[in-house]
């Protein structure tokens, strides 16, 4: 009862720091310090576990303190531990000892989710020979633990890296993996090469490999969904109609989008009338596009107002859905509307997520409001919503840009703690200022803390602090860390995907995260 009325003092202390809209977007979760205690004991048990992996040298270190901490290892314990190092980007050799520990006790089976977070976490550190060894050994295992969603991770892991001819070679080895070689196969396939290539590629590769399986439903929204030009997907359009496939609400709804990403409204609009006329509702994907297209236009206000139009129709919008709205208002400079419409959301019930704060972060990070930002991100944390790699990397960069070195290592220090964002993109950046600064000291622990998390630190840092050190005389603190620096191997460890993105504007994310398979 005292840690919960000291956190609560704490909570009502940070609280009272905000600005005026953040406290009303806090008010009505506020309440919940009271009912409940920050984290059940679940989430301490994969707290605790996740710093075990995290803290363990080797495999053998990391079975005596599991041992010593006498938490029961369950499935839905193994699954939050992974996606906890998924989210942390930890490193993945540590995430893959726990798997295979845990998968060698008779009595306990992986998940599928386990299975396929773990292959995640292994592809995007492109850990490609352990990724087909764990598959191998999960076959042995349970053959049903490979499923149609697990090729498509991989195949999307690959595809980055790799030739469109390389990724259907990759595609075929799952001949022997999976159960049921089936349509749901192929049609991963052809996600992936929608996503990570091109929608030529994916074509060209359809009619390659059509005469082996039987294209259905969900295989021609695949191949539409991956048009561009509303020419090309009016086409294609027409030729699963003629084939005998119906098209349904999925199919119009990314028809609807095409068109609102041309900003042809009226023709979008002439695809909702022929919904109504079938007898198909509209769901939130539609008037999400519909908000997204009148953003691209310059008409939030529009936008706004489907909102309230959509309740009418008995479809209720979901965070999706108001932030779509809320990005339009940041792409117009309108930052109060789109926190009214945060605040609104919040009243709703909805929580916010990483993608809604992200909006906001990116319009002040164009407008190079540190303050603002600081401010969003310490809202952020209280109403624990986990930031991501996108989040840290707005912020750190303003805070190099105007030399806020405090900001900085205080933001470095929640993520070590908490473990959220990506350490080798944040740490570039930090290392960078650190070292402009002539900060070696704080750069050199900075430096030793992601080491011991298991992280490399790139290139480009360890030259930088390289440099310092030589001109301070601290020659032998280098080779120690010199030493450390090579217990890591050579091979790329990080994708830069996420630095890639901070340089896209605002309204290129109109449309993020829609109609795309969510890769979990």
């Amino acid at each position: 009862m005292i840690v919960l009325k000291w956190k609560a003092l704490q909570f009502h202390n940070i609280f009272c720091i905000f600005p005026p809209w953040m406290r009303k977007c806090l008010a009505s979760v506020s309440h919940l310090e009271s009912d409940i205690s920050p984290y059940s004991q679940q989430n301490s048990n994969v707290e605790n576990v996740f710093r075990i992996i995290t803290d363990s040298r080797d495999p053998h270190s990391l079975k005596r303190s599991l041992k010593s901490s006498q938490i029961l290892l369950s499935n839905e314990l193994i699954d939050g531990v992974l996606k906890r190092a998924r989210f942390s980007h930890s490193d993945p050799l540590s995430a893959l000892e726990l798997y295979k520990l845990t998968s060698k006790k008779k009595s306990f089976l992986p998940t599928p989710y386990s299975l396929d977070t773990m292959l995640y976490i292994l592809g995007r550190n492109r850990r490609f020979d352990e990724i087909w060894e764990l598959l191998l050994e999960s076959k042995r295992k349970d053959q049903s633990l490979i499923t149609p969603r697990t090729i498509q991770l991989v195949l999307a892991r690959i595809a980055k890296v790799s030739s469109v001819q390389q990724t259907v070679r990759s595609f075929k080895k799952f001949r022997r993996l999976v159960p049921e070689f089936d349509v749901s196969c192929y049609n991963a396939l052809l996600r992936t090469l929608c996503q990570e290539k091109s929608m030529a590629d994916a074509r060209y590769i359809y009619h390659s490999l059509k005469h082996e399986f039987r294209p259905n439903l969900q295989t021609f929204n695949i191949l539409l969904s991956g048009w561009k030009s509303s020419e090309d997907a009016e086409a294609f359009f027409a030729e699963m109609k003629d084939i005998g496939v119906e098209p349904d609400i999925v199919s119009y709804n990314i028809l609807v989008e095409v068109y609102c990403k041309g900003r042809d409204m009226k023709k979008a609009y002439e695809v909702v009338d022929k919904m109504r006329d079938k007898g198909i509702d509209l769901d939130v994907i539609t008037y999400t596009s519909l908000m997204g297209g009148f953003g691209l236009i310059g008409q939030p206000d529009k936008a706004r107002d489907i909102l309230k139009e959509m309740r009418e129709y008995g479809c209720y919008p979901d965070v999706a859905a108001y932030n779509a709205a809320i990005r339009n208002f940041c792409i117009a400079k309108r930052l109060g509307d789109a926190h009214s419409l945060m605040e609104e959301m919040v009243r709703k019930g909805l929580s916010a997520n990483a993608t809604t704060y992200n909006v906001i972060l990116r319009s002040l990070y164009w407008s190079n409001d540190l303050r603002s930002s600081w401010n969003l991100y310490k809202t952020m944390r209280a109403a624990r919503c986990l930031p991501n790699t996108q989040s840290c990397m707005f912020l750190i960069r303003l805070m190099k840009r105007q030399e806020k070195v405090d900001m900085a290592l205080e933001l470095w220090n929640d993520m070590v703690c908490n473990g959220f964002g990506s350490y080798t993109l944040v740490s570039d950046v930090l290392l960078g200022l650190l070292c402009d600064l002539g900060k070696l000291e704080e750069a050199q622990k900075c430096f030793l803390q992601m080491l011991e998390k298991g992280q490399k630190p790139s290139q480009v840092s360890f030259k930088r602090i390289k440099v310092l050190m030589d001109l301070a005389g601290k020659n032998e603190a280098f080779l120690k860390l010199s030493e450390k620096m090579s217990a890591f191997t050579s091979g790329s460890w990080m994708s830069r995907s996420d630095l890639d993105e901070l340089e896209r504007p605002v309204s290129a994310f109109i449309f993020e995260g829609k109609l795309k398979p969510c890769d979990n």
